[in-house]
């Protein structure tokens, strides 16, 4: 469980393929705290620790992970945003975010502002019933708040702190992010029975 609360940025340093699964070597400022069978977010992503070495760590993805993310499309170089699990006798600063990419969303457009940004995402529209005016998100893990919502697209501000500690700022027109949807609002949707096949 995490809060979208991102810890630092860290920078995949090798990536290999074996069968459908995707490995990634990752380097960051919290790698050599970690420890193997730790559970780590990246750009939203729960992934499993799996090893450790100079100041790296791995993990791997499978193919039901590839299928909903964005993953498939890194490379050597990418910066991905990494929060560990939430401590229970922590402030809860974000919202509840479990670490499971729900799909993926496009920027259609990002706008700078005086003193902030705003980014506006279109989503499959499968997901429209999870996203309300004014409720929380998590793009590539980072939690923030949605306005300008419509069927398929919703809008975000970020602050420049948010802008210039997270991979938000290498997000343009065109780029894809991992998308995790309200888990409070799944469990509604779920009891009035209106959950998506997606789900």
């Amino acid at each position: 469980m995490f809060t979208g609360i991102i810890e630092c940025m860290g920078k995949l340093v090798s990536v290999s393929k074996k069968g459908t699964n995707i490995s990634f070597w990752v380097k960051s400022p919290i790698s050599g705290e970690l420890k193997v069978d730790q559970s780590v977010s990246h750009d939203g992503v729960c992934l499993t620790v799996e090893a450790l070495q100079d100041g790296m760590h791995c993990v791997t993805a499978i193919e039901e992970t590839l299928s909903k993310t964005n993953l498939s499309g890194w490379d050597v170089g990418t910066e991905v945003n990494i929060e560990r699990c939430m401590l229970l006798n922590g402030r809860l600063d974000g919202h509840i975010v479990q670490g499971h990419v729900d799909t993926t969303a496009v920027c259609l457009d990002r706008k700078e502002l005086d003193g902030s940004w705003e980014y506006i995402f279109q989503f499959p529209i499968t997901f429209t019933h999870l996203v309300i005016e004014k409720g929380s998100v998590a793009v590539n893990g980072t939690s923030l708040t949605c306005f300008h919502v419509g069927e398929d697209v919703f809008t975000i501000a970020v602050i420049p702190y948010t802008f210039n500690y997270t991979n938000i700022s290498r997000v343009e027109k065109g780029t894809e992010v991992n998308i995790e949807f309200d888990i409070l609002g799944k469990y509604v949707q779920r009891r009035m029975g209106g959950v998506s096949s997606e789900l």
